[in-house]
């Protein structure tokens, strides 16, 4: 159980969905919403709570945002998922993850 925020999957390329780099616009974007895809469904709160359902197993987590990144601890399933650091990009109805400050692997969720 690892991967950007939860599960890698592929998804657009990034040059077609906006960098997020300012924790403003991102809880703007995330506040009041949730972000779904197969199976997951999240959570983030402008205070820095992580709370959902991904496959049959609740997720707990908190963030933070560090020089530019979406930071975070996850507990999946009573799993513990390594704080990593991640990049933001939206379009605002999309948003997408990915692991090791751009690096790594991504997750892409609808934003409802």
């Amino acid at each position: 159980m690892a991967g950007a925020i939860l599960l890698a999957a592929p998804g657009i390329a990034s040059a077609e969905l906006p960098m997020v780099s300012d924790k403003t616009e991102f809880v703007r974007l995330v506040a009041g919403k949730t972000l779904t895809r197969p199976l997951v469904r999240l959570q983030v709160s402008p205070d820095g709570e992580i709370a959902g359902r991904g496959a049959a197993w609740d997720i707990t987590g908190a963030w933070s945002w560090k020089d530019g990144y979406f930071c975070r601890d996850l507990n999946w399933g009573g799993d513990e998922l390594a704080y990593n650091c991640q990049e933001v990009r939206s379009d605002g109805s999309r948003i997408r993850f990915t692991s090791d400050e751009g690096a790594g692997e991504s997750a892409d969720f609808r934003l409802k």
